[in-house]
């Protein structure tokens, strides 16, 4: 094969456009294909991957298909991948970054492939990084989200191992250890109380009888405020606005908004295109309430961490200030707030 043009390198390429298919909502099927076949060109080796366009074999490489050849051959002869457009004119277009944004110093709600994100831990921090963030907070799903693969304490620990060496590694840049952890009918956290104290960041939210009776899923979500470790409502009302959707949980937000302020719990906006959570007129209460705030995207995704811009619009529209959020702080000044005395 001769090249007329020095040869780009076809993972990254690979890798690129499933980061831009994260960002963009693509399905899932589509972004892990691309990821896939980053994978099996970094282990098939440069070589080899020319042989086999020289050979026409290189779709014989299982997780090879014609699209992702078509990158990987572009790629080595020098070219800038046409799928590269493909995936562009999905995406929105570009703005700078607001107010808000600029004002973020990182991200308090992120998955990996260790419970149901797409991504080693490695790749979504290192993104996170690159994003210009300071710091991320790893928050894979507490044991009782069976479909989300949630961590036992053993596996969890087994991670806290790994967030140390990544510390250490990619220091000044921080992986704050996290968890988001079930609210339990009951109001109590899906973890070991001991082990929810090791921890970062603890975002609490509801995953299960979402159609609880309203003045039950009060309580419930009042004594999982009030837990001492709880340090981030999620997604308040499990609402989904995308697919089949999903409506609203019922409670009285007044009550659980008043419940985040006297714990000094934050309320997360989450920046998910299908949660965007809580709706405005809630958002808007809980700003009246007095209560702070984080913005997370809660990615599953390298791609997604850029969705932190959807909480930020939705902020700054209903006038939220930076200093009522919570990851507008150092990593330092967050670990050590004060928490107030509840006025009981």
């Amino acid at each position: 094969m001769t090249d007329s043009a020095p040869p780009r390198d076809p993972i990254a390429d690979l890798r690129q456009i499933a980061y831009l298919l994260e960002r963009s909502n693509a399905a899932t099927p589509r972004v892990k294909a691309f990821r896939t076949a980053a994978a099996v060109a970094e282990a098939t080796g440069l070589d080899e991957l020319r042989k086999r366009i020289d050979n026409r074999t290189l779709t014989n490489l299982s997780g090879i298909g014609d699209s992702t050849a078509a990158v990987i051959t572009e790629s080595l002869a020098g070219r800038r991948p046409a799928y590269f457009d493909k995936v562009e004119a999905d995406l929105p277009p570009a703005a700078p970054p607001s107010p808000m944004r600029q004002a973020l110093r990182g991200d308090l709600h992120t998955h990996s492939d260790w419970s149901d994100g797409g991504s080693p831990i490695e790749e979504m921090v290192t993104a996170a990084r690159d994003l210009g963030h300071e710091y991320v907070a790893l928050t894979d799903h507490s044991p009782r989200l069976t479909v989300a693969r949630g961590l036992s304490p053993v596996r969890l620990r087994e991670q806290l191992a790994i967030v140390r060496r990544l510390n250490e590694e990619m220091a000044p840049f921080r992986i704050l250890t996290g968890i988001e952890v079930d609210i339990l009918d009951d109001g109590g956290l899906d973890q070991q109380g001991d082990l929810l104290a090791e921890l970062d960041i603890v975002v609490a939210s509801v995953h299960s009888k979402l159609r609880m009776d309203r003045a039950a899923m009060t309580r419930r979500m009042v004594m999982a405020v009030a837990n001492p470790h709880t340090d981030i409502l999620g997604h308040c009302t499990g609402r989904l606005l995308s697919g089949k959707g999903r409506a609203e949980s019922e409670f009285d937000a007044e009550i659980v908004f008043e419940a985040c302020k006297q714990f000094g719990v934050a309320v997360e906006i989450n920046s998910r295109p299908e949660r965007l959570d809580p709706p405005r007129r809630l958002l808007a209460m809980a700003m009246d309430r007095g209560c702070i705030f984080s913005i997370d995207t809660d990615a599953h995704a390298p791609g997604q961490l850029e969705w932190q811009t959807n909480g930020c619009e939705r902020a700054e529209e209903l006038g939220l200030e930076p200093s009522r959020v919570i990851n507008t702080m150092t990593a330092a000044a967050l670990l050590s707030r004060e928490r107030p005395t509840p006025d009981l």
